[in-house]
């Protein structure tokens, strides 16, 4: 368990997760119509990648040293009625055979079927942890439920009281006491598409108020230079830039 935490969660306590499994609910989104003229170009500066099994074994080269924390909850697409109303869609065991360094599980805090997402999350770590696999508790809060610190604290504390090892979440104002209130480390979503600058500095705000990390997708993958975005946000997560510096390399390796 803590040789595969120690190759998401690097020395410095921290991490950069790319995110690239929105292809199980929300198929070929954009920037991941072809998958792995993408994806394999950001491998290099990533700490983890966080995809599906079928993204997995289709695209990723298996040679690719990189971690992997598989998705395995899911059931739902982006034009249902229920959105993230999951269940379990990969079992422990295929889980090991691709040699998942870490679990990503989705819960639905405050929606109609909370108790059926948090039930699967539960029965997911207990089969991972027969085998010392860390499990990602990818948190969301029901759509009456104001996003704030009060909420996302109530989420990811449950999540880890519950068992998970690592909670995903959203950044709001006052992180620093979500943060306080969960015992295990908590990186956070990138969420839709915003301006590479916005999203530079909501990285740094999280770094800033004692976030592990991040687990970004589309304000990578669906920057207008993915490459350079990448390279840019790893700055604020491993060498303390500010978000202008970050801008500046984006803009410099941009040109490049």
């Amino acid at each position: 368990m803590k040789n595969r935490l120690s190759r998401i969660i690097k020395k410095d306590g921290r991490t950069l997760m790319l995110a690239v499994d929105h292809g199980y609910f929300m198929g070929p989104t954009t920037g991941l119509e072809k998958f792995d003229e993408t994806v394999n170009p950001l491998i290099p500066y990533a700490d983890a990648l966080m995809l599906t099994r079928g993204a997995l074994r289709n695209y990723v080269d298996p040679s690719n040293d990189i971690p992997i924390i598989l998705r395995v909850s899911g059931g739902t697409s982006i034009i249902g009625k229920e959105l993230l109303h999951e269940g379990i869609i990969v079992s422990i065991e295929d889980a090991i055979r691709l040699n998942a360094s870490a679990i990503a599980f989705s819960i639905m805090v405050g929606a109609d079927f909370e108790r059926d997402t948090i039930l699967g999350l539960t029965q997911y770590i207990d089969d991972a942890e027969r085998y010392g696999i860390p499990v990602l508790a990818v948190t969301a809060v029901g759509r009456e439920m104001k996003r704030d610190a009060k909420y996302i604290s109530l989420a990811s504390r449950m999540a880890a009281e519950l068992g998970a090892h690592m909670v995903k979440t959203y950044y709001v104002e006052g992180f620093e006491k979500v943060v306080e209130s969960c015992p295990v480390p908590i990186v956070i979503a990138g969420g839709k598409k915003i301006p590479e600058q916005d999203a530079l500095k909501m990285a740094y705000d999280a770094i800033q108020a004692g976030a592990a990390g991040v687990d970004m997708g589309r304000n990578i993958f669906q920057s207008s230079n993915p490459v350079a975005m990448i390279k840019a946000v790893r700055a604020i997560v491993h060498e303390g830039a500010t978000p202008k510096e970050a801008f500046d390399i984006f803009k410099e390796e941009s040109k490049g």
